[in-house]
């Protein structure tokens, strides 16, 4: 099934990565690679292209692609620790008119998210790792880890002028 061919239910079937099921109201994608860095780009590129004709991260599409980046490279790197037989899991939920959620899963041990020291900490502004969660919370306006750290769920709502009514 190619992506252009829809089933009954509202579903479309991805090639590559997933599904995506469009409703009135929302379009969800779920979709999955393999732990291997080379795998991050082509579904992101492939997600951001989603996320942006939908337009329910209008004005703030870099944000959420810079933490999907940073979401996927710590699930493959640290999560899974690159074993290509691992999975990482994204879902991602654009809600019209409001924002996007994006979850992502990997198949690690979890990590207690408040031992991660500061990004921002003088002693740590040198170090060559320990920025993407920073990152994340700073690009997303909220940044929820669950299942013991295996789990991180983002939200991104609109850009403040996006939604505004023009001045007539």
């Amino acid at each position: 099934m190619n992506t252009a061919s829809a089933v009954t239910d509202g579903s479309v079937a991805s090639p590559k990565f997933g599904r995506m099921h469009i409703t009135s109201s929302s379009m969800t994608v779920e979709a999955s690679i393999p732990s291997e860095i080379e795998a991050i780009s082509p579904l992101v590129d492939w997600l951001m292209q989603r996320i942006e004709r939908s337009r329910c991260a209008a004005g703030n599409e870099p944000a959420v692609e810079l933490a999907l980046r940073e979401a996927l490279n710590n699930a493959v790197l640290h999560g899974n620790r690159m074993d290509a037989h691992k999975l990482v899991e994204v879902r991602c939920c654009c809600e019209w008119g409001r924002g996007v959620w994006l979850i992502v899963k990997d198949q690690g041990n979890g990590f207690d998210p408040s031992a991660v020291p500061d990004a921002l900490a003088p002693d740590r502004l040198e170090a060559e790792h320990g920025r993407g969660i920073c990152l994340m919370r700073l690009s997303m306006d909220q940044v929820l880890f669950e299942r013991g750290g295996t789990e991180v769920r983002m939200w991104k709502g609109l850009a403040a002028r996006s939604w505004r009514r023009k001045a007539s």
